[in-house]
């Protein structure tokens, strides 16, 4: 039986307080942890005892999420439950299914581009950079998923119940990422795109039977092939407006813009059945 059959016991409700602190308080250990680093190692600049400090989150996040499954949820399959734990031909399936998404939309949006007469092909990668796009499909895809996708969508679905679940776990998932930080309209612009990954990203996995793997594949291969793609494939003409290919001028963002809005947005109606399930878990 899959993590996207099994029946949510409806006398199991986490505590709020314990939903809104977990997540930071292994956050705050993990950046005390490293904090010596940087006396140890006073070569390294900040953002790499940052960096340290986020590494140590995920270990003890790894460490401690089967324990809290087992606790609180009263699960006792968590990696099961969690969508990691499937079939190997679910995982490979559904994870080269995300990975082709993800491809469809860099290819959508570097089309877009470059039709606008706003990028020209370079084609220029190297190992350096393959090497950085594979490290971020890999980090951020399976942490990001393992977090939203995996222990926040199912906490909140036993707190508020499947349907509001779904839409809270992509709001919160867009307003912990630093949209703000573009200006006006731009910040608006991203945080709508971000809702909208991460509606898309929960769908997956709902189409997926419950496997995490193909939003990790998804997620993953949008962050590291758009490193790829505006590293080294495109040249991005600076001229381009942000509401087209996304805030962030040298440092795109491009599903905060028309383009971006208009892959997921397809995406979304491809996976609209998956929207009311009769079951509603993840």
């Amino acid at each position: 039986m899959t993590a996207a059959n099994e029946a949510v016991n409806p006398e199991v409700r986490p505590h709020w307080w314990g939903t809104l602190f977990y997540v930071p308080l292994l956050y705050l250990a993990g950046w005390l942890v490293a904090r010596p680093l940087a006396l140890v190692t006073p070569s390294w600049r900040p953002d790499q005892v940052d960096l340290a400090g986020l590494v140590v989150a995920l270990i003890l996040l790894l460490a401690s999420l089967p324990l809290r499954l087992k606790r609180v949820w009263q699960e006792p399959n968590p990696w099961q439950r969690l969508g990691l734990a499937v079939p190997g031909a679910l995982a490979l399936r559904s994870g080269v299914r995300g990975l082709l998404k993800a491809l469809l939309l860099l290819a959508l949006v570097s089309a877009g581009l470059m039709l606008a007469g706003q990028a020209q092909w370079l084609g220029e990668l190297n190992g350096a950079l393959l090497l950085n796009g594979l490290l971020l499909l890999a980090g951020v895809g399976f942490a990001e998923e393992l977090l939203f996708r995996g222990w926040l969508w199912g906490e909140l679905e036993l707190q508020f119940g499947a349907r509001r679940a779904l839409l809270l776990q992509a709001l919160i998932f867009a307003l912990l990422h630093p949209w703000y930080r573009a200006p006006g309209l731009e910040g608006l612009g991203l945080l709508g795109g971000l809702i909208l990954l991460g509606l898309v990203l929960a769908l997956q996995r709902r189409a997926d039977a419950g496997s995490l793997w193909g939003a990790i594949g998804l997620h993953g291969g949008l962050v590291g092939g758009w490193l790829l793609v505006q590293k080294g494939l495109l040249q991005i003409s600076q001229a381009a407006p942000a509401w087209w290919v996304g805030p962030g001028g040298s440092d795109i963002n491009p599903i905060g813009g028309l383009i971006g809005w208009i892959g997921l947005g397809a995406l979304l109606w491809v996976r609209r059945r998956w929207w009311n399930r009769a079951n509603g878990s993840p």
